[in-house]
């Protein structure tokens, strides 16, 4: 059954896990379930049902659980919405704020973002600060906007022949997004060009949650990888900047995971491979008792030292690879305390297209270690001023005083590399090997159309 390791919504919540459908769920008798098919009563059974039989903690928090289903069959619910509103009340009483309820609308949301596509023009957009007018910030690469020669700086006028005058970045949103092979009509404006119109069809974008560039720091090149969120897309595209930045000759990396909520598990168990060659990166425990560990897999496709930066935001997925490279001596973080969440979901699809996310385990970092609500404490503690916290576009730069602590240690490693043969010192277990899926978000840039 896939896991995840919940959080945020991009507008609340968290994440899902790669094929975010559970599966069957086996449902216990019900003595009269034949008289409650396809009515809002049997959708408020079958999410009691999901955590009867997977929730981590067997007390329930406490409660009678077999008595809250009863309380909840005997009452009338006249619509889906009033089911809904019951099926939160229940979840609440749980007192775990990740076992929680989606409505199909934000279960779609949790959807397109932890698979990391979605079926639009492949286009950014903001709202430009002089003229408040809905503007192209970037066309992605490979997409139908940039085939159409969309540019940066266009100015976006109707979709469709519905005016954006008034038109929020949301509601474009879901006017550009639609089916992939259909057509839509945009009216932009360029001011050497002027107006005009594209027909354009939509297909299915890949959305970028890696950013990476070579950053030249005196004599030393900087290989900076920035990570939005973990999705299905994530491990690929790090890998990938990986070997660009190692063909361009770096000597050390950064990988920035400041604001990054998390997203799903095996995403972050892959890219722990990718910088680890041994050692345990992550070990869950179910209610039961029962525990398993990944581990690194001698696939590590780099030696050269390695800084990692965290903020108060980094969650779950990033607290999972921050762990386990900080654990096995392969980076040195610097930043803030992180969030501190160290619970796994189980995501499910429900009868009616909403969704059910329920804690079904526990996870430690390598050394044991429990950061809920705790977090993982950097090695070397900074704090970003909220002057350039507010602004991604300093990160990385002058003004960015975690980047350059970075910048700081990766010349010392480098030094220290040129005189010891590097090794891993990662420390080994003779636990078994396993463990698959979990999961969360928060992308500083806007939402991809």
């Amino acid at each position: 059954m896939p896991q995840v390791d919940v959080l945020s919504l991009r507008y609340w919540a968290v994440v899902a896990s790669s094929v975010l459908v559970s599966g069957a769920v086996a449902f216990l008798p019900v003595p009269s379930y034949g008289a409650l098919k396809d009515s809002p009563k049997a959708l408020v059974d079958e999410v009691w049902q999901v955590v009867q039989q997977e929730y981590v903690d067997s007390s329930f928090n406490r409660l009678d659980w077999l008595a809250v289903r009863q309380q909840l069959l005997e009452q009338h619910y006249t619509s889906r919405e009033h089911a809904y509103s019951a099926i939160q009340g229940m979840l609440q009483r749980l007192n775990d704020p990740y076992t929680r309820f989606m409505t199909p609308e934000e279960f779609a949301i949790l959807r397109t973002q932890t698979s990391g596509e979605v079926s639009g023009i492949g286009i950014r957009l903001g709202v430009d600060e002089k003229t408040q007018q809905l503007t192209i910030l970037e066309p992605l690469a490979n997409s139908p906007a940039t085939r159409a020669g969309i540019e940066a700086g266009d100015r976006l006028l109707a979709i469709d022949g519905h005016s954006t005058r008034r038109m929020s970045i949301e509601e474009a949103s879901r006017r550009i997004r639609g089916r992939v092979g259909t057509p839509i009509e945009l009216q932009l404006f360029r001011p050497n060009r002027g107006t005009f119109r594209l027909t354009l069809m939509r297909a299915l974008i890949e959305l970028p949650a890696v950013r990476s560039l070579v950053k030249e720091e005196g004599d030393q090149r900087i290989g900076y990888i920035y990570l939005s969120e973990f999705t299905s897309h994530a491990a690929d595209q790090v890998q990938a900047a990986i070997r660009q930045l190692q063909a361009e000759q770096v000597n050390g990396f950064v990988l920035d995971l400041r604001g990054n909520p998390g997203g799903l598990l095996q995403a972050g168990i892959d890219i722990a491979r990718m910088w680890l060659d041994q050692g345990m990166i992550v070990r869950t425990v179910d209610r039961s008792g029962h525990s398993e560990q990944a581990r690194a897999t001698q696939s590590a496709l780099t030696t050269l030292p390695l800084v990692v930066l965290v903020d108060q935001r980094s969650a779950s997925s990033s607290e999972i690879l921050t762990g386990a490279l900080q654990d096995n001596g392969r980076a040195i973080v610097v930043g803030t305390k992180t969030y501190g969440k160290a619970l796994v979901q189980s995501i499910h699809q429900l009868s009616d297209g909403s969704g059910l996310s329920v804690t079904v385990a526990h996870y430690y970092t390598p050394k044991g270690t429990d950061i809920n609500r705790m977090g993982i404490t950097p090695n070397i503690m900074v704090t970003l001023p909220q002057e350039v916290s507010r602004n991604p576009r300093l990160w990385a730069t002058a003004a960015d005083p975690l980047y350059q602590e970075a910048v700081v240690q990766l010349r010392q490693a480098i030094y220290r590399s040129q005189f010891v043969t590097p090794v891993n010192t990662a420390q080994t277990s003779n636990s078994e090997a396993g463990a698959d899926n979990m999961c969360q978000v928060d992308d500083p840039c806007s939402p991809v159309k």
